[in-house]
């Protein structure tokens, strides 16, 4: 979840370290740190609270020139969010400087060894106790690089450290266990970071490591070793955005800009993934025809908004392969003793490729010998390394908290996946698979219909900016629609929200509706008779009872109007895309619910945007 930044060069260090972490706030912002190397001693600051702080507190006095630096922007996890567990932290003679991410498991063993041999920790934290061990191995004549492999090799967990050191000015070590870190090649320099977004402005050539490997950067070398001390090498990728892609190009808020860039997102997702015949063309899953045409059973595993992607992926899945498919909580997945085996697919939905939850699950489902296809936004991250095969969204850098295009890249991977199994085993004949494309391809354009009429979302925000329950309901693939709205409410607004089935409703939640109560409902197309009836059924029955009715329907739907305090008139789409339609106006609801009530709507509090602790 923190962020990282190393810099070793010729440049400011300050500057460079400061600059990724702006870029890199994202991950966590519950205090900021630096650690400069300054001749023959460390200059530390830290502050808590978000990264101004920490500028101002560095304006306030003299930070000493250097070339060698590293910083940390926090999600908290051992430790309240304070000044004196912020990270970095120091050795117990303040001459090895570490910040960390993740989880040291057994640091609580570690902590009494080292109290009782004398040493004296000063916070909270788990990662001071492997600052305190890295220097004790130093202390014992062991370089930086040897006494970081000697640290990782009793700790238990999942981290990534960097560390500097007074007594080598000019190399930064770092090393990663399911954690990310990715190194930034320069020319005279180099860098270490959680993302490459920390370092984009300076390079775009990048190696991404291994597990369990340890990385040494100086202003000329990378060196990768793994935590044995044996030569290992990295992998090295080119990040195809520029630094353009990470700014707010105008916009107030991330999120706003990631919204309205999702007409792009899905249309590049969708590049190039048929031929001139109309056959679907995935070069990326590396699984053989007849490995697909085994599979008798398909689990998909995500957290948060990638599993209400998975849920909504079910329903393509098994409509267009007639493959049974589960779709499962990634935290809950291992913990149930899951039915998974060599003719069983898992499919991990991750935006940045390191979810924890994501990655354990699909290591178990790796240990029961089933194939793991993994969608991803971040090429090289880890659960598409881990992965059978990988498929990337191609949104570009999200850095908004509260996902957005990546949820609708997400839905687009789904849909292609299902499509690509029912051409391999044979279940759809070419041209139904290339009217089905052809369908996807305009809905770019039907994203951006979209984008142009939400002006009265916003104002309805603002109308309901006093309200402390909203509530969502939906049925078929506008139950997931449901549940992504009122989490998109939670996680901005820090309100009540719940989304439900609609067909539910009966069964307990109708209790709650009260007079004037927002209820989102979320209308199938016109086409499908019976649900369309029922859900408009579903909306008298709660306007009875005093509910504000905002419904989402197909343009030319004159059935709900009646029933409908607010009509948003949704592009008419086939059913199992309605989704990437319908999706659109609750973001733009809860990203305006959230300006309304005074809320960061890209930083939202005690959230993170990469999850990668258990």
């Amino acid at each position: 979840m923190c962020g990282i930044v190393g810099y070793v060069g010729a440049k400011p260090a300050l500057e460079v370290v400061l600059e990724g972490l702006r870029r890199l706030e994202y991950r966590g912002y519950d205090s900021a740190g630096v650690a400069l190397v300054a001749g023959d001693a460390l200059f530390t600051e830290k502050r808590a609270g978000k990264l101004a702080k920490l500028d101002k507190a560095l304006s306030a006095g003299t930070p000493p020139a250097a070339t060698t630096g590293i910083g940390h922007t926090r999600w908290a996890t051992h430790g309240a969010p304070n000044d004196r567990n912020a990270h970095p932290h120091l050795g117990a003679g303040g001459r090895v400087a570490v910040v960390h991410n993740g989880i040291i498991e057994n640091f609580s063993a570690l902590r009494a060894e080292l109290e009782s041999a004398g040493q004296e920790l000063r916070s909270e934290t788990d990662t001071e106790v492997a600052a305190h061990l890295i220097e004790a191995e130093i202390d014992k004549g062991a370089d930086l690089t040897t006494a970081m492999r000697q640290v990782c090799r009793r700790l238990d967990g999942a981290f990534t450290l960097v560390a500097t050191t007074c007594d080598d000015h000019d190399q930064v070590v770092a090393a990663r266990r399911n954690s990310p870190l990715v190194v930034g090649l320069g020319e005279g320099e180099n860098f270490v970071a959680s993302d490459v977004a920390a370092f984009i402005e300076h390079t775009r050539e990048a190696m991404e490591l291994a597990q369990d490997q340890v990385v040494t950067i100086t202003g000329e070398q990378v060196l990768v070793t793994d935590f044995a001390g044996n030569p290992s090498e990295g992998k090295r990728f080119h990040v195809d955005w520029d630094i353009a892609a990470a700014e707010k190009s105008g916009y107030d808020y991330f999120m706003l800009k990631e919204i309205a860039e999702q007409p792009q997102a899905i249309a590049d997702t969708l590049l190039g993934r048929f031929t001139d015949d109309g056959r679907l063309h995935l070069d990326e899953i590396r699984l053989s025809d007849e490995e697909l045409r085994g599979i008798d059973k398909i689990i998909v595993i995500a957290c948060g908004t990638a599993f209400h992607a998975g849920l909504l992926a079910k329903y393509v899945i098994e409509h267009w392969t007639r493959i049974p498919c589960e779709v499962e909580l990634a935290s809950e997945f291992r913990y149930r003793d899951p039915i998974v085996d060599r003719d069983t697919m898992v499919i991990a939905i991750s935006q940045s490729g390191e979810t924890m939850d994501t990655l354990m699950a699909l290591r178990h489902a790796r240990e029961q010998r089933a194939k793991v296809l993994a969608i991803s936004n971040t090429n090289g991250s880890t659960i598409p390394r881990e992965s059978d095969a990988v498929l990337y969204t191609r949104a570009g850098p999200e850095i908004a908290v509260a996902s957005t295009k990546a949820f609708l890249t997400q839905i687009v991977a789904c849909h292609l996946i299902a499509l690509y199994l029912a051409q391999v085993r044979g279940l759809k004949y070419g041209d139904e698979i290339t009217a089905i494309l052809r369908q996807l391809e305009r809905i770019p354009s039907a994203v951006a219909e979209v984008l142009g009429t939400v002006e009265p979302v916003r104002q309805l925000a603002r109308e309901l900016g006093d309200v402390e329950t909203v509530l969502f309901l939906g049925r078929h693939v506008g139950y997931p629609v449901a549940l992504e709205g009122a989490l998109k409410l939670k996680e901005l607004a820090y309100m009540h929200a719940e989304g439900f089935a609609a067909g539910e409703l009966k069964h307990g939640p109708i209790a709650l509706i009260e007079e004037g109560v927002p209820v989102f409902v979320i209308v199938p197309p016109k086409g499908r008779g019976v649900l369309h009836d029922k859900m408009v059924s579903n909306i008298a029955e709660i306007r009875a009872r005093g509910a504000r009715t905002i419904v989402l329907a197909e343009q030319g739907d004159e059935a709900v109007a009646p029933y409908a305090d607010e009509l948003i008139a949704l592009p008419a789409v086939p059913t199992l895309l309605q989704p990437l339609v319908a999706t659109v106006p609750l973001q733009v609801f809860s990203c305006e619910m959230a300006t309304v009530r005074g809320h960061d709507v890209d930083q939202p509090r005690n959230l993170a945007k990469s999850v990668t602790v258990e």
